[in-house]
């Protein structure tokens, strides 16, 4: 694994840059910043060390799969992908335009690198389950990387698969749970609240890690240290919605966004304001 700190942390910035570009763009339509920022330090992680998938690999049967189960947040996936080099950065202006390939829930497109379509929150976990399956039973050893929302976790079907990962002792599997606090509604402590994730996932018979989820060292760590319990692994990764936007972090409201040229240009500058 790569291990250039700085470069992943530039990578993030990144993609909290191009997340609220796109925001703004998109007008009337806004996207959803919210999470999109608090999931940036997971991604770039993910793409820009620790998963075995580049741009030329990405039909390749033993690559590693990433599985978008939060699927609101596909801009940052989008924006991921474009700094990556999957897909065009012009393609980042085609987001929410009528009639693109860059829709607000993502649509398959395995030459993109993306892996599945998305709406309805709570299945990306299952399909994760099925591919890990698939891998064992193709004596594949590659990694399946799926992120969750803490939100999300609310529906049964996430814990029905987390039963079924932990029977089949699926230790290439690896669940990461953006634990913002936040959903739609408000905060989840509100709403429904899960106290207890590490338990939880204990509970279900998986390898349970928690970590500062913008804490770059410690995310590769726990990525590291994933599959060494012969069982599926949970990294419950603790953020701040919004996080990069001090006026906004942890503020309900912003978990879909439309903005005004003042907005952005604020947001823009208190952005560049964390490098």
């Amino acid at each position: 694994m790569k291990q250039d700190l700085q470069a992943l942390k530039d990578l993030a910035l990144s993609i909290r840059r191009d997340v609220l570009d796109m925001t703004y763009r998109a007008g009337a339509n806004g996207g959803h910043l919210g999470g999109g920022f608090s999931a940036a330090d997971i991604l770039a992680v993910l793409y820009g060390s620790v998963m075995h998938l580049t741009p030329a690999t990405v039909d390749a049967p033993d690559r590693d799969r990433f599985f978008l189960s939060k699927g609101h947040i596909a801009l940052a996936h989008y924006a991921v992908l474009a700094e990556t080099g999957f897909i065009p950065r012009s393609d980042l202006e085609l987001f929410e335009v009528s009639g693109s390939a860059y829709p607000t829930h993502a649509v398959m497109a395995p030459e993109k690198g993306i892996e599945i379509s998305s709406g309805s929150l709570g299945y990306g976990l299952s399909i994760g389950v099925g591919a890990a399956l698939s891998a064992h039973m193709h004596g594949r050893d590659n990694r399946v990387y799926v992120l969750l929302g803490d939100g999300e976790c609310n529906e049964g079907s996430v814990w029905e698969a987390a039963m079924s990962a932990a029977k089949f002792k699926l230790d290439h599997l690896v669940a990461i749970v953006d634990v913002n606090g936040q959903s739609l509604d408000g905060y989840t402590d509100d709403t429904m609240p899960l106290h207890d994730f590490v338990g939880a996932f204990q509970a279900f018979g998986w390898q349970t890690l928690a970590v500062d989820g913008h804490d770059i060292h410690a995310l590769l760590n726990a990525f590291a240290t994933a599959g060494t319990q012969n069982a599926p692994t949970a990294i419950i990764a603790h953020t701040v919605k919004c996080k990069g936007l001090p006026s906004l972090e942890n503020q309900t409201g912003w978990h879909h966004a439309r903005l005004s040229e003042e907005q952005y240009q604020a947001l823009r500058s208190e952005l560049e304001g964390q490098r």
